[in-house]
């Protein structure tokens, strides 16, 4: 059975590494390209420097003008980093939905579960071995985008946790292309057409990966709050990294007057702002306002990776139990 099984699936197997192959010689040039322009520029020892609490003003003004200078030469491969997030969902697509729902639609399945194998037994043979190599391909995807984004995510302030990028490397694209080829098995069992399975897939994974992304990833860990008076002789300024999920201006009862914003006066407080009138006045800012900003620390990255794999791997477990017992039921 695990030979038969082999048989059916070495051709998709084979298109899949060449598809892997194509990816990696068009991303190792750009890979390289970036690292080499991340040493060249000196942004190793700007981002230890920006992360220390008594970085000089001058120094991090250095810095981040060189972390623009980066971002302008390869921000248009953040389009390119979109495209890739879409290969987890392919491999359900192509590897997961036809596994069953091309087996009905051709009427295969009344041979394969007459010939004194069990469906179950079939069932099983037929999902372990997809589900191993979809693991062997997810690894390595995740291997080489981790090494591909990672001069993207040191120049970005939000770094690792940032949208698109969290979801390119770590263990997490596991957990989506085991999703991906789980809801594409369960969806072959709901109906007798590959092509109403490979729309559930797309439409199903679409759905819940926008869902735990923008839903549940901010709120995996209580996030922190950083407030800073907006006069003084500096502001504090965060970790670089962390990812940043509200900020703004409040008055001295906590009222959110501006969001999305920061003001900071280099001044004595009290003092009169340049060109008159306190800091925030245009505003109707009064004594005690202050920036506030809510974020997760960038060190939450790898506990952020494990509790999304977990969330998709266990919801995997789940279609996968139920695709069996649906299996059953198939007349």
């Amino acid at each position: 059975m695990i030979w038969l099984a082999w048989r059916q699936h070495r051709r998709q197997a084979l298109f899949t590494l060449l598809g892997f192959a194509v990816l990696a010689a068009l991303m190792i040039p750009i890979g390289l390209s970036m690292r080499h322009t991340f040493t060249d520029l000196g942004l190793a020892d700007c981002v230890r420097q920006v992360t220390r609490a008594d970085v000089a003003p001058a120094t991090l003004e250095g810095c981040q003008a060189t972390f623009h200078r980066f971002t302008n030469r390869y921000g248009s491969l953040n389009f390119v980093a979109v495209l890739l997030l879409v290969l987890p969902m392919l491999v359900g697509l192509f590897w997961g939905a036809p596994l069953v729902a091309r087996e009905v639609e051709h009427g295969t399945h009344r041979f394969a579960w007459t010939q004194g194998v069990s469906r179950t037994h079939w069932a099983l043979v037929k999902f372990g071995l997809v589900i191993a190599l979809t693991v062997i391909f997810a690894v390595c995807y995740g291997l080489g985008m981790s090494w591909w984004v990672y001069p993207l995510t040191q120049a970005a302030n939000q770094g690792r946790l940032g949208f698109i990028v969290f979801d390119l490397q770590g263990v997490a694209p596991i957990g989506y292309t085991l999703f991906a080829v789980a809801l594409g098995i369960f969806a072959g069992t709901l109906g007798r057409r590959m092509l109403s399975a490979m729309t559930v897939t797309l439409v199903g994974f679409i759905g819940v990966r926008a869902a735990v992304a923008l839903l549940a990833r901010p709120h995996y860990l209580p996030a922190r709050t950083l407030t800073f008076p907006v006069e003084g002789a500096g502001s504090v300024r965060m970790t670089h990294g962390d990812w940043i999920l509200a900020s703004g201006v409040r008055d001295a009862g906590g009222k959110m007057v501006a969001a999305d914003a920061q003001i900071m006066c280099s001044q004595r407080p009290g003092a009169p702002a340049p060109g008159g009138g306190a800091c925030g006045a245009d505003l109707g800012l009064g004594p005690g306002a202050y920036n506030w900003e809510l974020y997760q620390p960038a060190g939450r990255f790898w506990l952020f990776q494990g509790i999304e794999t977990g969330i998709f791997v266990a919801l995997a477990a789940l279609l996968l139990y139920l695709a069996v017992r649906r299996i059953r039921r198939i007349a």
